[in-house]
């Protein structure tokens, strides 16, 4: 199993260069994917990011199968102007929560400073086997108390 790298090291830097390289690029380009274009803005030839970059794959997958509950997201405040990074709560019905104070302005650059908060957060063996539960979707999970 490959691990989630370490603080400091070499390996997480080159990650989060490989990341932010990605975000550079993708700018002018409506949505957001971790792809390096050759041109910045120009979907048309794409030549880096999760297409190139193994263990950069491996870590955004398991950041995106990780569970819901405090899981980070962009919300638009202002259509097309501005966004906010908040948390999701975990259980339905309640909102998610405001992260910081922080408005951006620029849809490609929130998406790298939630890249950087969750690999903070994730732990150094997330996706393991051992760590594999059933999934959240089960009927007993994550409703709301009534």
């Amino acid at each position: 199993m490959i691990s989630i790298p370490k603080p400091g090291t070499p390996e997480r830097q080159r990650l989060i260069d490989a990341h932010k390289r990605c975000v550079e690029s993708m700018k002018g380009v409506a949505g957001f994917s971790v792809l390096e274009c050759q041109t910045p803005g120009d979907t048309t030839i794409v030549t880096g990011g999760v297409h190139e970059d193994y263990l950069l794959r491996r870590v955004l997958l398991r950041m995106r199968g990780e569970s819901p509950a405090g899981k980070l997201i962009v919300i638009c405040t202002k259509p097309d102007a501005a966004w906010r990074i908040g948390r999701l709560s975990g259980v339905r019905g309640v909102p998610p929560e405001f992260v910081g104070d922080k408005i951006y302005t620029d849809e490609q650059e929130i998406q790298h400073d939630i890249f950087l908060m969750r690999l903070d957060e994730l732990p150094e063996t997330a996706g393991n086997p051992e760590d594999f539960h059933m999934g959240w979707k089960r009927r007993s999970d994550n409703w709301p108390v009534t």
